[in-house]
């Protein structure tokens, strides 16, 4: 059974097939996750949705403490091995791979990507991450798009991590129409209330989740979610 560890704002520890898979590492800059021990983190897979500094922070550190793949856009990935990081997958829409029994396929995000220079680093993306009989759907950030239904075509999700902070990404009410795109009742959001712009009502969006026959989670940083 997969377990999911929030580590604020889009980072998750996630416990899928005996791997641990860390997203978007974005940790020690993050007001709200400052009792994080950031040193004691593992990872076997790192995966990077975009090149924004709020998504890869802590992504050159967290790869060299832990040693692991790191899963990218291709332009990415080749950063990062400018850096001196050689354990790297660069891949594009579309691509998938398998690691140690995990499968995972990139897929598209709508949103921009750009590192803290202003250099492209680019295409915006997400991940499909199934092993062990888990799926779990990881959107990165991303506006509502008609490309989500091809998700739904393909896999049966457990659990969507979508964000819903708005400003920036989707807000609540398009993010529950992406769960109903993806045909995903299960929903963690992510990428809110780290910032002011991206503050949220957290009643008002579980209502509207809940009128629509969809679990919406908000966690708090440091919570454990098991499917």
């Amino acid at each position: 059974m997969a377990k999911v560890w929030y580590l604020g704002h889009s980072c998750f520890s996630l416990e899928v097939a005996g791997m641990t898979i860390v997203t978007d590492p974005f940790i020690r800059p993050n007001p709200k996750a400052q009792h994080i021990d950031f040193s004691s983190l593992k990872a076997d897979v790192i995966l990077v949705s975009h090149g924004h500094q709020d998504h890869i922070a802590d992504l050159t550190d967290l790869a060299r403490q832990t040693g692991a793949l790191v899963i990218a856009c291709y332009e990415i990935g080749t950063w990062l091995q400018k850096q001196g990081y050689e354990n790297v997958l660069g891949m594009n829409i579309g691509g998938t791979a398998q690691i140690d029994g995990v499968h995972f396929k990139m897929v598209k995000a709508d949103h921009s990507s750009s590192f803290a220079d202003g250099s492209y680093a680019g295409v915006a993306a997400g991940f499909v991450i199934h092993g062990a009989g888990d799926t779990i759907y990881f959107a990165g950030d991303t506006g509502l798009t008609r490309d989500m239904e091809l998700i739904a075509d393909e896999y049966v999700l457990d659990m969507a991590l979508l964000p819903l902070g708005d400003t920036f990404t989707m807000g609540y009410a398009d993010a529950a129409k992406a769960a109903q795109l993806i045909s995903c009742s299960a929903v963690v959001g992510m990428h809110f209330d780290t910032f002011e712009p991206i503050r949220i009502d957290h009643k008002a969006a579980k209502d509207h989740f809940r009128q629509l026959g969809i679990d919406l989670t908000l966690p708090s940083v440091g919570d454990i979610i098991e499917l």
